[in-house]
Order: structure tokens, then sequence, then C-alpha cells
């Protein structure tokens, strides 16, 4: 079975890889041999994987070069298949050992005397990354962004197959606004009492989930703890474009511009989303990059937008009007 990234892309955050964004090139060739695998054609998403790889100068994230090595199991080439799992499992240290231990896509490498070694081999990244777990930790934050994102990630099926102003949608919005409060309590006891833990005590998930929490916070919520997050990214305790991220909230709920882009807000009046008021637009992908974004250009496809710096530098006064009667609403 394909690896799913859980991206509530964040919805926001973009992929960074090595210190580069990735290339839009790199992500036609990953939608290709997506594509490919869900007809069943794994020796061509294989390939297409490779060409992604490719491209990106045999550059990939974790997540692909584990799909890469699911098509070619399924294509009938372990060493490929082996390729691709060594290189995830040496070089990115992969550690999750119940996935790739039960996953179905790798029954034909059951008798091959390396897939015995390579779950050793991950086992063993898995325990070395958890030594220092807090684990009554992880297990509160692992639910928290179970809870954070399961409402979030069925957000964009409800608004197209009912409406964005649905009673769908108020009512799945309502469940969201329900589990946020939960988790904010959740997540304010962890971190007056503990600081802003890194992902080597609780974890990817645990960490993000701090992030998103407060993310998803009131304005005075984001205020109390951005100086926490600030020190933490300094430290090495969360990323830099999850601080992007919440400085471009907090900037556009107090009246400022972003920095970043990372904030899209939708007009009312028409439904059309929109990069919301940004600051000296012609620089902001060397900010971003700065921060591990990508460029503005690939992130707001997303959104079916398409960045056109001069038109937008023309439209930014009445954007920042239509955010000014939206906020006295």
């Amino acid at each position: 079975m394909r690896f799913y990234a859980l991206i509530f892309m964040f919805f926001f955050e973009g992929l960074a890889l090595f210190g580069q964004g990735v290339s839009t090139l790199y992500k036609e060739w990953i939608v290709k041999a997506e594509g490919s695998y869900e007809r069943k054609d794994y020796a061509g998403a294989a390939k297409a994987y490779s060409q992604a790889f490719q491209s990106l100068g045999w550059k990939g994230l974790p997540m692909d070069r584990y799909n890469a090595a699911c098509s070619w199991a399924l294509a009938g080439n372990s060493d490929s298949a082996f390729y691709q799992l060594n290189r995830m499992v040496d070089l990115m240290d992969f550690v999750d050992y119940p996935k790739i231990s039960s996953d179905e896509d790798f029954i034909p490498l059951y008798q091959d005397q390396r897939w015995g070694l390579l779950l050793e081999k991950v086992k063993k990244n898995k325990q070395e990354k958890e030594k220092d777990y807090r684990y009554e930790l992880v297990t509160i934050l692992d639910s928290v962004f179970k809870d954070d994102q399961e409402g979030r990630l069925k957000l964009r099926s409800v608004e197209e197959m009912y409406g964005r102003n649905s009673a769908e949608v108020k009512q799945l919005w309502k469940e969201i606004e329900e589990k946020d409060s939960i988790n904010l309590l959740k997540v304010s006891a962890i971190l007056d009492t503990h600081g802003w833990l890194g992902p080597e005590v609780v974890g990817n998930n645990g960490n993000s989930a701090l992030f998103l929490v407060i993310q998803h916070s009131p304005l005075q919520v984001q205020l109390k703890y951005i100086p926490m997050l600030r020190a933490a990214v300094k430290a090495g305790k969360a990323r830099p474009s999850s601080l992007a991220l919440m400085e471009d909230r907090v900037a556009l709920r107090q009246g400022k511009k972003q920095i970043y882009g990372s904030q899209i807000g939708t007009n009312p009046a028409t439904g059309i989303d929109y990069v919301q008021p940004l600051e000296d637009p012609d620089h902001v992908d060397e900010r971003r990059a700065e921060v591990g974004l990508q460029p503005l250009a690939d992130y707001v496809k997303n959104w079916n937008l398409v960045w056109d710096v001069e038109q937008y530098k023309k439209d930014l006064p009445a954007l920042e009007a239509l955010e000014k009667e939206i906020r006295k609403q």
C-alpha cells in the first residue's frame, strides 16, 4: 500500500527537500507515478518515480522512495525495490516499522534474505529515534494531531459536495472547533509545564501537534506562545516554516501584511480565493526559501490560483480594503 503523507497542507506548509523546494517537474512525475499505481501499472509507476528522482539530481522525498519501492516490488523487480528501501532506511533514517512490516505490497520480497536484514535496520532506527521519547506525552499529542487533522482533511471534499456555505460544512466546522478547544487545553498544559518539545521527545506528529493547535487558536493564545515557538526554532525544536506560518497569521490578525504569503483568504461575496495582503511581493520567494517553503507560484496551485506578482501589486489595495471589511464583520 502506498505511503500517504498526512498533510493538512498544513495546507499551508510546502514540502522542502534537502534545503531546496521540490520542483514542478518532480511533482509532475510523482502525479504520473501515483496514477500508474492506481491503474495497477506498477512498472510504469516505478519508472515515473525514477524520472522524478532524476529530475531532482536523484534526490527524493522519503514517502516517494517508499512508494517507488512498493511499485518495484509489485512489478517483480526486487533489486530495484531493495535499492529504494535501503536508500530510504540508511540515508533518511526511516523508522515506521509497523507500516513497512505489514505492508502487503512487499509480500513479493518476503522470501528474499535481504528483507529480514532490512527490517532489522528499520527496527534499530526506530529504537534509536525513540530512546528519549516521553511516551505519556507522545500518546497525548498523537491523539491531538489526529483530532486536529481529521475534520480539516474532510473540508475540501465536503465543500465540493455541498458548497462552502452549506449546513454540512457549518456542522463540520462546529465539530472542528469543539475539538480545537479540547486540544488547546491539552497542548497549553504541556507547553506551560514542559516548554516547546522537539520531535526527539514527542515524535514528529507530536511536535507538529504543538504548532497546529496554537496555529488554530485565538490571537491572544498565539501571542502568548509565539515567543516560545521562536525560541524553539532557534534551538532546533521546531521548523522555521512553522514559525513563518504563525507569523503570517498573527500579522494579518493584527491588521498588518503577511510576510511569507502562506495565508489564503476567500472573498465572501464571490467565493474566490486570494493571497491575503502581502508585504514586498517581489521578494516573497526569497523569504519563503529561507524558511524551507516552496515558491509561491507552486503553493497557490493548491487553490487553483496563478501567481502573477505584477497583477497582485495592482490588486493589493482592493485586497487590503476587502480584509478591513471582513474584520469588521
